[in-house]
């Protein structure tokens, strides 16, 4: 229970900004169960993302545009934009249309390139037409529903994890890779479970929302493990930052249709 308590501590002070100066000694045990708990701190996330919303939708009485601003700005402060580094490191890569080799170059090169400022602007921009539209059609399952986003996004980063081989030796990637070699994640599976049991309860509307929003993810998986040992041989600390970058705006726009065309 202690070293599941660190690694998620360590997830804390690894993906978000959250002040925490806990120090824990980082060891295999540790990084293990800070993938372990990758969909819990997801969890925190998406509280501390519906909470504001309500903050300054409900009780503020912020305009939607105002309101949609603020969350989408607090989706970017809470992170520290970690996995945006990411997305724009593979997008140079990736644009670049040279070898699986030269790709993993460029990642490594500090240097930000237009492909990568442009494909950035893109994401940012299309996750705030996400948001503002769904907070125009908000309502009390709203809420519930945009805790699932970072909940499954941060699974879907462990998956990527488990399931993916490296593309190289060094790096975040291999950081917390060699300490879930041969490992499974079943840990997901109950998380899913009871999230889902959970939401049942909740409302039964926000249950099937959940179950579709899973689905979508695990479809969504499957693309993304072939294309990314397609395009950058395996797992890389930017590949997996883009990875939780993409899926998270695609359960966005998810979740903008279904305000757009089922809860209206």
């Amino acid at each position: 229970m202690k070293s599941f308590l660190y690694g998620l501590i360590l997830n804390i002070q690894f993906f978000t900004t959250i002040p925490l100066s806990k120090e824990v000694q980082i060891t295999d045990k540790t990084i293990k169960r800070a993938v372990e708990t990758f969909p819990l701190i997801g969890l925190m996330q998406g509280i501390i993302y519906s909470l504001g919303l309500y903050l300054v939708l409900e009780v503020v009485y912020l305009s939607p545009l105002a309101s949609s601003f603020f969350l989408w700005l607090l989706l970017i402060i809470v992170t520290g934009s970690i996995h945006l580094d990411g997305w724009i490191d593979c997008s140079d890569a990736y644009f670049s249309f040279r070898d699986v080799q030269k790709r993993l170059t460029i990642m490594q090169d500090s240097r930000v390139g237009a492909f990568g400022v442009l494909s950035v602007i893109v994401l940012l921009a299309a996750r705030f037409l996400f948001i503002y539209e769904t907070v125009l059609a908000a309502n009390l399952i709203t809420y519930v529903i945009i805790l699932f986003i970072p909940f499954l996004g941060k699974l879907f980063m462990g998956m990527v994890m488990y399931h993916l081989p490296l593309a190289k030796n060094g790096g975040m990637g291999h950081f917390f890779k060699k300490a879930i070699i041969n490992e499974k994640p079943w840990i997901y599976l109950n998380y899913l479970v009871l999230f889902g049991i959970v939401s049942y309860f909740i409302f039964p509307m926000v249950s099937m929302i959940y179950l579709l929003l899973v689905g979508l993810s695990a479809l969504a998986f499957i693309i993304s493990r072939k294309k990314i040992i397609k395009w950058f041989g395996g797992i890389t600390g930017d590949v997996i930052g883009a990875s939780v970058e993409g899926v998270e705006t695609f359960l966005w726009l998810i979740v903008w249709l279904l305000h757009y065309f089922v809860m209206v």
